[in-house]
């Protein structure tokens, strides 16, 4: 089986791209950016990068910052259309299937190619996709248009299959998989509740991240000294944010930038020593990052945009959920009775790393994931 998988450069794609490894399937990758290069992370996949630029002129970079409307017109005249290096791999590889991972920035963009062909397409979901189109600059009659002619559609959270279901999608539900194709927990960097001493982050505030609603509400309480703060893929803002606060400045703490590399195994390491997780924004699907934390035993506080993170959370047994991302004191109040109540973390953190192992286990959903392909017709 031939299967040509679509998707801009991401972490969570590669993981899911090697699910299918030692599947016997003959796989593509296209980067519908053309803004990775060889990605050695799938080494093992046959890539189609470099295929923008007819011409990489001279001092491209620098005529970008200083002339962007002359840069403008040379792209023009310098770039091949994605259209076009798309529909020509179609006729080279001819494809059995082709797998498209995310819709404004992978999808659309290949749409009026798949659009003309009847080879069987599969869509999977990711993050705001769906259930926030709008916001993301996706017109109603672009998606209703895209869904219908998706053959198979893969979501993170059931959620956004009702969403799909109510857009005018009526083809074939695939199932709610995570977007990187399973956690790979490793159970011997999971510490006992009463020795985590580290509060972690996710340090998103782009507009939808809400990183710094979660720094303003932590600043407003008397956090032990001995309590540590780990935040990770922190913007600029929230970097910047840290290092003008009088109360982060006399506290212990790591950030890692979002523009920085953390191997995944690191930051599962790490996760496996912190007491509580806090991801925070106004709209996303499933996050993996809030399934990897909880598959360490970490104690979610976790906004739930849509109704998403409930599926996996009963609020005040296994985690809090913020309904209000913008809602400090909201936020407040679940910091505190956290921090107040070890029991309740205790027994979160059993149940969560049972949970995650019964249900998002990637050495179980390989088999899976192998096997949905072989259903598609």
């Amino acid at each position: 089986m031939k299967i040509l998988l679509v998707s801009i450069p991401n972490h969570h794609f590669f993981q899911w791209a090697n699910q299918l490894r030692e599947s016997g399937y003959d796989v593509h990758w296209f980067d519908v950016t053309d803004g990775a290069g060889f990605v050695d992370k799938i080494n093992w996949i046959k890539q189609y990068n470099g295929w923008k630029l007819k011409w990489d002129y001279p001092f491209r970079y620098t005529l970008k910052k200083k002339n962007p409307k002359l840069y403008r017109f040379l792209e023009r005249v310098t770039t091949n259309k994605i259209e076009v290096i798309f529909e020509k791999i179609l006729k080279e590889f001819q494809p059995d299937i082709v797998h498209c991972f995310e819709m404004k920035l992978a999808g659309l963009p290949i749409f009026s190619v798949i659009e003309q062909n009847k080879i069987p397409f599969v869509y999977s979901s990711w993050g705001s996709d769906l259930y926030d189109y709008e916001s993301l600059g996706v017109r109603n009659i672009e998606i209703r248009s895209f869904l219908k002619r998706v053959d198979y559609l893969i979501t993170d959270c059931e959620r956004d299959s009702k969403i799909a279901k109510a857009l005018g999608f009526n083809a074939n539900f695939s199932g709610v998989f995570p977007g990187n194709g399973g956690i790979e927990i490793d159970s011997t960097f999971i510490k006992r509740v009463f020795s985590r001493k580290t509060i972690c982050i996710k340090g998103y505030d782009d507009g939808v991240g809400k990183a710094l609603t979660v720094l303003k509400a932590i600043e407003k309480i008397e956090v032990d000294k001995s309590i540590d703060f780990l935040i990770f893929s922190a913007d600029q803002n929230v970097e910047y944010y840290i290092k003008n606060s009088n109360y982060f400045r006399k506290r212990n703490l790591e950030v890692i930038s979002r523009s920085s590399f953390i191997p995944n195994k690191l930051l599962l390491q790490k996760l496996g020593s912190c007491l509580i997780y806090i991801g925070n924004s106004s709209s996303d699907g499933m996050p993996n990052s809030l399934l990897e934390a909880m598959g360490m035993g970490v104690f979610p506080i976790q906004s739930n945009p849509g109704g998403a993170t409930a599926e996996i959370i009963l609020n005040g047994v296994n985690g809090y959920l913020i309904e209000n991302p913008d809602d400090i004191s909201e936020i407040v109040k679940h910091i505190k009775n956290s921090l107040e109540d070890k029991l309740l973390l205790e027994n979160a953190a059993i149940q969560n790393i049972r949970f995650i192992a019964d249900n998002y286990n990637r050495n179980e959903l390989k088999d899976k994931i192998v096997s949905l392909y072989k259903e598609i017709k």
